[in-house]
Order: structure tokens, then C-alpha cells, then sequence
């Protein structure tokens, strides 16, 4: 009989043991990321057509603790599950990367609003303040005799994108 009751006392030990333990790890499994983590990703960014306009190839891969706002929104979330040497396809709608390009930070300044001594070329960035005191950076797209048009879009508002990326580490 003592040794039936020590066994019971054995197995209820171990289911108590087993429970606690699954609660420490909680609802996922260990090694995947979740938000608040720092990661290291190898990634390749392309446009619809195919044109890569990022990659971290040949560089160090990307270090950033997810959920703190310091990638896009589509990035950010599209890591959150992964395990370390798992690769994924993000197809990143506009709205979750860069936004929709908006006219309205489109910007012309006429002759008499530019300073003559330090008139900016096409493809230079400029600083435009706005009448509320905030500050835009901004592309010089066109430049005439009628004055300069420049672009505050970031040059993939409005663009899906499609990353290839692959979780080198959790640190």
C-alpha cells in the first residue's frame, strides 16, 4: 500500500511539475518571435514588377526589436511567429509600408520664395517648413525658371511591397 501511495504522490508531483512548466512557457513555442524581441533578419525587398529595391546581401542583417515602431508596420508584424533559420514571403500592402502617395506633399515655391545663392538641383533633399513649425524632408523633382517643385513622399509611398526575409537570431 506505502508503495502504491508513494507512486500516486510521485505522479501527482510530476503533473503539477509539467502543468507550472507550461505555464512558464506560456501560449507559444519556445524560440519564436514575439513582440519585444530583438532579431537579426537577412532580407530582400522588391516592387511588384520584380525591381529590388533593398537587400540586406552581403551586409549585416537588419537588427530591430519588434513591435517598437522602428520598421514598417507589414514588417514588424510579419516576423512576429518565426523561428531562427525559418524563411517567409511578406507581401506588404502600401497602407502597411510606406503609405499612399499623397499630392498634398507635393510642393511648388516660386522664384521669389527661393534664395537664388542656394537653389537646389533635381534629386536633392530639402528641408521644408511648414506654417505649424514642423519640419518635412522633402526631393527637389523639377527646377525652372518658374521655380522648384519638391516631393515629401517617401519614394515608396504607395508601392506593395514583397520582402523575402529568413530569422538569422533572436538576441
Amino acid at each position: 500500500m506505502k508503495g502504491k501511495r508513494a507512486h500516486g504522490i510521485l505522479l501527482l508531483i510530476a503533473c503539477v511539475l509539467a502543468l507550472c512548466s507550461g505555464c512558464i512557457a506560456g501560449d507559444r513555442e519556445e524560440g519564436q518571435v514575439k513582440p519585444g524581441d530583438t532579431v537579426l533578419i537577412h532580407y530582400t525587398g522588391t516592387l511588384e514588377n520584380g525591381t529590388v529595391f533593398d537587400s540586406s546581401a552581403g551586409r549585416e542583417p537588419l537588427q530591430f526589436t519588434v513591435g517598437a515602431g522602428r520598421v514598417i508596420q507589414g514588417f514588424d508584424e510579419g516576423v512576429v511567429g518565426m523561428q531562427v533559420g525559418e524563411e517567409r514571403t511578406l507581401h506588404i500592402p502600401a497602407d502597411q509600408a510606406y503609405g499612399q502617395y499623397r499630392e498634398d506633399l507635393v510642393f511648388t515655391f516660386g522664384p521669389d520664395e527661393i534664395d537664388n545663392a542656394d537653389v537646389p538641383a533635381v534629386g536633392d533633399q530639402v528641408g521644408i517648413t511648414l506654417q505649424n513649425g514642423q519640419i518635412l524632408s522633402a526631393t527637389v523633382v523639377s527646377v525652372s525658371a518658374d521655380g522648384i517643385v519638391v516631393d515629401a513622399n517617401h519614394h515608396l509611398a504607395g508601392e506593395d511591397l514583397t520582402f523575402d526575409i529568413r530569422l538569422v537570431d533572436i538576441v
